[in-house]
């Protein structure tokens, strides 16, 4: 009953303004039921994002949809999932693009492909997106040239429109990537997306979530983003537990992800953040075998601090389902059982949201509850 107590009252300070997305309400707490964020669209059937992988997502019942944004050379945020297109998008089979690949070190880690910011809008618009995991999702493939490359403004008119034909408000949940990079580079993709969500009305009023693997950018982006969309949040993602979030890295600090999960630096993040974005394997670690051990505390310490967990990534394959659920069917095979057990069970730890590739399976794991 005290658990109840907690997170009805963590729902009624961190989310109130977000109940119009959920389904329904859980009986008998105040409890809400927990999000279903597609993961870059619903990139498990759709090249990811594209906005047939947003439209697919829409269809099949996801919460928010998410584009994860990079700028261009002529400063147009667009909707990839890091500045290298070489594996999403036909830009090797491009001659004219040869003479621009080259290698990057992005965020301490050296790149080699084609990057956003070496080509115009209009030059990536000739481009034609792919599938990423094209061994492992061969029925993508068939998608490969249909799509190409949309800007962020794009993304929201046409989640505003499917909104609008479907009768049923959809949240955004954009990621700004790889912050310092790119400012290193002088872009500013902070002071372009609040622009454009503040020239949009269905940002200024649909549920938004932005999220960052940097701190920086949170403390800067909190305020700024709720004077535009009072019911924003902010969430800070979490990377592996011994590395340092880019932003502090670049400032010489030492503070690690993992030092951040911790209760102590759970109410630092408080501060700037009203979410967390974890790993699944943050909240239920894996063996060498990739078998489950034992559960952490992550989820209770966060809403102890105050925030919220929502947390990444949940696909069909078993290649990424814990060893004990994956069936005999190969890595490849899509294991629906397996993908729904694992979520209820992340749900049944408290979880408030997750991110998914396939949010038909996310929304049938959720309206069982």
């Amino acid at each position: 009953m005290a658990d109840l107590s907690r997170r009805a009252l963590l729902a009624a300070t961190c989310a109130a303004g977000f109940m119009g997305v959920t389904r329904s309400w859980a009986a008998p707490s105040l409890v809400p039921k927990p999000l279903v964020f597609a993961h870059r669209g619903c990139s498990a059937q759709r090249p990811e994002h594209t906005l047939a992988s947003y439209a697919k997502a829409i269809a099949d019942g996801a919460d928010f949809v998410e584009p994860d944004l990079v700028p261009t050379k002529d400063g147009v945020l667009v909707c990839r999932h890091e500045s290298n297109i070489a594996e999403t998008s036909d830009v090797a089979d491009r001659p004219e693009f040869a003479n621009r690949r080259r290698t990057l070190k992005i965020d301490g880690r050296e790149e080699t492909g084609w990057f956003t910011t070496d080509f115009t809008l209009a030059e990536l618009k000739t481009l034609r997106a792919r599938e990423r995991l094209a061994t492992l999702r061969v029925h993508n493939t068939r998608y490969n040239g249909q799509f190409d490359i949309p800007t962020f403004e794009e993304m929201i008119d046409f989640v505003a429109a499917d909104s609008a034909a479907r009768g049923r408000v959809v949240g955004i949940i954009p990621e700004i990537k790889n912050s310092t990079h790119f400012h290193a580079l002088g872009f500013d993709p902070e002071a372009t997306f609040l622009r454009i969500i503040a020239a949009h009305s269905y940002t200024r009023f649909a549920p938004l979530e932005v999220q960052s693997f940097e701190t920086t950018n949170l403390r800067h982006l909190k305020d700024a983003v709720k004077a535009v969309n009072p019911q924003a949040r902010v969430m800070f993602l979490m990377g592996e537990r011994g590395q340092t979030p880019p932003d502090l890295a670049a400032k010489g600090l030492k503070t690690t992800f993992g030092d951040l999960m911790k209760p102590e630096g759970l109410k630092e993040v408080r501060t700037y953040a009203d979410v967390i974005g974890p790993s699944l394997t943050d909240l239920i670690p894996r063996d060498s075998q990739g078998a489950w051990t034992t559960p952490t505390t992550l989820i209770d310490d966060a809403h102890a601090a105050g925030l919220l967990v929502h947390a990444y990534t949940c696909r069909p394959e078993n290649i990424f389902l814990p060893k004990q659920l994956r069936n005999a069917d190969g890595d490849a095979a899509r294991n629906i059982k397996g993908s729904l057990a694992e979520i209820r069970r992340y749900l049944d730890m408290g979880l408030d949201g997750f991110f998914t590739d396939d949010p038909a399976i996310g929304r049938k794991a959720v309206d069982r509850i």
